[in-house]
């Protein structure tokens, strides 16, 4: 073979090496720059799907930070509530058991600064200032027969209703004001009231000028009720209607008695002072 046919063989043997070298090369590159995307690719979504994830977590956490937050407000607020209603019970307690104080301890004072006040008065010389005063009375004696304690729910409805028809009196409806003491006798018969209001039905009774009924009703309380506080104040009543009816003589017995039965008494003082007043 000649020498030149050698040498472009061996040329184009070199070549085609070259060539397949290069395609090597190139293929090797193009790999790599794929997995390189690939791999930038994973990257990027495990990034995505952390951030997902975090922000699933947080809003997780605060859901229940949120749940947690209502929860204590409304226990807050119960808590609150329930403050309020022990408040209002205790003022309420508290309201009843002056009120016992005031109707058992202190009724004799408010009546003394009651009398001659703006209560009606019966015409023509009327009744004296005791028969027309204002309803709070003296305190009352218990009956002999002591009954078992009311519940307090028991005692506050007395206490409404002695007060609703004392209310009735000192706006003189004496009509109203006597039917609202007989339901409270009738409702409350052991009331250690029951002879206060027997007495302020008999002092209606006359200034709706019911004499007769006046008369019955106020000897009724001192038959019932002779070592009640209010039994001299009956018979000082049943004085004034007497005297109002012109029985002028029965009027003086009737003083005379409450003097010799009652001497200690406020009403004796006054039955001495409207006997010598008719001495004159």
């Amino acid at each position: 073979m000649p020498a030149s046919s050698i040498r472009i063989a061996a040329a184009a043997a070199l070549l085609a090496f070259s060539a397949a070298a290069h395609a090597g090369l190139f293929d090797d590159e193009e790999a790599r720059k794929r997995i390189e995307e690939l791999r930038a690719t994973q990257d990027k979504n495990a990034r995505e799907a952390s951030e997902r994830i975090g922000r699933l977590e947080e809003s997780v956490r605060n859901i229940g930070v949120v749940e947690l937050l209502r929860q204590i407000e409304t226990l807050n607020a119960e808590i609150a509530r329930l403050r309020g209603s022990i408040e209002v019970l205790a003022n309420q307690n508290d309201q009843t058991q002056k009120r016992q104080r005031d109707f058992y301890l202190d009724l004799d004072s408010r009546l003394k600064r009651l009398e001659g006040g703006s209560a009606a008065q019966v015409p023509s010389g009327g009744l004296p200032a005791t028969a027309t005063a204002a309803v709070e009375p003296a305190a009352a004696t218990p009956p002999a027969a002591t009954p078992p304690a009311p519940s307090k729910e028991e005692q506050a409805r007395e206490v409404r209703a002695y007060d609703a028809a004392s209310g009735l009196f000192r706006r003189n409806d004496f009509a109203s004001a006597a039917e609202a003491f007989r339901a409270f006798l009738k409702d409350f018969p052991q009331s250690t009231l029951a002879p206060n209001a027997t007495y302020w039905i008999g002092i209606c009774q006359a200034n709706l000028k019911d004499y007769k009924g006046a008369l019955a009703t106020q000897e009724g309380l001192v038959a019932r009720y002779p070592q009640s506080p209010k039994a001299p104040d009956a018979l000082l009543a049943i004085a004034a209607v007497q005297s109002e009816q012109g029985d002028h003589g029965s009027a003086r017995n009737t003083l005379e008695d409450i003097i010799a039965r009652f001497p200690g008494s406020e009403a004796a003082g006054k039955a001495r002072t409207r006997l010598a007043a008719a001495r004159r």
